[in-house]
């Protein structure tokens, strides 16, 4: 069991959050502009731009969560790691 002194994650660094912020906002804000594809063409297999721009953005915003967990989860292994290096440097004296 661990003391509530020792820290369980080293610092974070902003870049990876900063990246995954601006790929969420993208997955969130560009769907909900609905001007910029509210119109009939150019129409695929016979279906309207408004809808098949719509459903393109399912893959896309799957793609952008996935990218987005990575980095988090990248950085949040690096922060646990430095941790761990730190207390095992600690202990071995």
């Amino acid at each position: 069991m661990s003391s509530p002194d020792v820290p369980t994650r080293g610092p974070a660094r902003s870049g990876p959050y900063i990246i995954t912020g601006i790929l969420l906002t993208i997955a969130v804000v560009v769907p909900l502009f609905v001007p910029a594809y509210s119109v009939d063409e150019p129409r695929l297999a016979g279906m309207p731009f408004f809808y098949w721009y719509q459903m393109m953005w399912i893959p896309v915003t799957a793609g952008l969560v996935g990218v987005s967990y990575w980095l988090v989860s990248k950085e949040d292994r690096r922060r646990r790691e430095s941790v761990r290096g730190m207390t095992s440097a600690e202990e071995e004296p």
